[in-house]
């Protein structure tokens, strides 16, 4: 693929990843003023937050399999829209039955990003540069995710309120909405439809007889039926899709709970382990563009072991609970890091394991493993701080990072046997 409209494709994903991972924590850093307007408990927000999560992770396959089947365009298009009309119902929400309605129709928006993402970065970026693409990426999702922060506090500080960043946001939304709409015709068919070109021409080179249209004429829940019967001869994806569970497993333990353990753990203030649990965030940030150019450079596996072997160190240390205070927020600032290094060879690794008529579905399926991860750590890691402490959750969450260690070991074998 020529690298002319690589720099146009990745900049409209990557703007659309800020937009919709603004989306998805919309409603989180307004939780106190939500409750003070509608008077529900903050587990019925967080319920309506639930509701987001849920409907991201219900949409992924059948999103994916239209991304292939149809057109990447389309669905990056129908997902800022869907969105947007979302985050705009939020805005204006009556009451809290509204706004759980508003999250649904957030998360069905949500849900179509990844599958339509990937495959347009997969389609436009030459390999030598792909890494790096999904770096960028990925960059640009973690800026979105402070967006709500940064709109809710802006909107209080200036006498506002919480309708106001959330109209903000919704109104930046559509605009991005529109200008996708414009850029996308400079897209060629070739990178739009590449999942659909891939399958006609595979369904050309399997079958050029007289019955070959009737393959074409099978129903979505047929198709859709083929490509799970086709995981089963693909080991290489079921492993990256374990590993990117347990990935989310301890990225979700770490976001959820470093502060805690600084504070808890080595007796820093909370606004301050808050503050440094920040940081960690954008520090994490920076070194994911720094492993998209290293993963290009040196491959994907020596980014992997690195970023899971210095994870399992760093906190195992850190659960030790014997570090001086200066010498934990340092390593605490780096957790984060090691995991988000590995995320672009993941994607990488990803891509080159997918059939070119698959790689939506594929990607759909790691971000539900990832949607798991996000929805099994929070809890499990504070029951164990609750019964046993926090050193021991972090212990806990070293210990899946050597999970994550291990599974990128065999993933390097079924790749190398795989020819990938």
């Amino acid at each position: 693929m020529s690298r002319q409209h690589a720099p146009l494709v990745v900049g409209l994903v990557s703007g659309s990843h800020v937009v919709n991972h603004a989306y998805m924590l919309l409603f989180a850093p307004a939780f106190p003023l939500l409750r003070a307007e509608f008077g529900v408990s903050l587990s019925a927000l967080g319920l309506a937050l639930g509701v987001i999560s849920a409907v991201v992770t219900a949409g992924q396959l059948p999103l994916g399999h239209i991304s292939d089947t149809y057109s990447h365009t389309a669905v990056l298009v129908g997902c800022l829209s869907v969105g947007t009309v979302g985050a705009a119902l939020a805005a204006v929400a009556p009451n809290y039955e509204a706004l759980v309605v508003a999250a649904a129709v957030i998360g069905l928006g949500v849900a179509g990003h990844h599958p339509a993402h990937y495959p347009l970065i997969s389609a436009a970026a030459p390999e030598a540069y792909r890494s790096r693409a999904y770096s960028v990426h990925g960059f640009a999702g973690a800026l979105g995710l402070a967006v709500p922060f940064a709109a809710v506090s802006a909107a209080v500080a200036l006498g506002y309120g919480w309708r106001a960043a959330f109209g903000v946001i919704a109104a930046l939304g559509f605009l991005y909405t529109v200008a996708t709409v414009l850029a996308i015709r400079y897209i060629p068919r070739s990178i739009a439809r590449a999942g659909a070109e891939a399958r006609n021409e595979d369904s050309e080179a399997a079958d050029t007889s007289e019955v070959a249209p009737t393959g074409r004429l099978r129903s979505f829940a047929a198709r859709f039926v083929d490509y799970f019967r086709s995981l089963a001869g693909a080991p290489l994806i079921l492993l990256l899709t374990a590993l990117w569970f347990v990935n989310s497993v301890a990225a979700w333990g770490i976001r959820s709970y470093a502060a805690t353990l600084l504070d808890a753990g080595y007796g820093l203030a909370p606004g301050t382990a808050s503050l440094v649990a920040g940081a960690m965030l954008i520090v994490g940030a920076v070194v994911l563009l720094g492993g998209g150019y290293l993963a290009d450079e040196i491959g994907p596996f020596p980014v992997l072991f690195a970023g899971y072997g210095s994870l399992v160190v760093l906190a195992a240390l850190l659960s030790t609970a014997l570090l001086s205070v200066f010498a934990a927020a340092g390593l605490v600032l780096l957790l984060a890091a090691t995991i988000d290094l590995s995320r672009p060879a993941r994607s990488t690794l990803t891509d080159l394991a997918s059939e070119r008529g698959s790689v939506g579905k594929n990607f759909a399926l790691m971000t539900v493993g990832i949607s798991a991860g996000g929805a099994v750590a929070p809890p499990m890691f504070g029951y164990v701080i609750e019964t046993a402490g926090v050193g021991p959750a972090f212990l806990g969450v070293a210990a899946m990072a050597g999970v994550a260690f291990g599974l990128s070991v065999f993933v390097a074998r079924a790749a190398r046997r795989d020819g990938v």
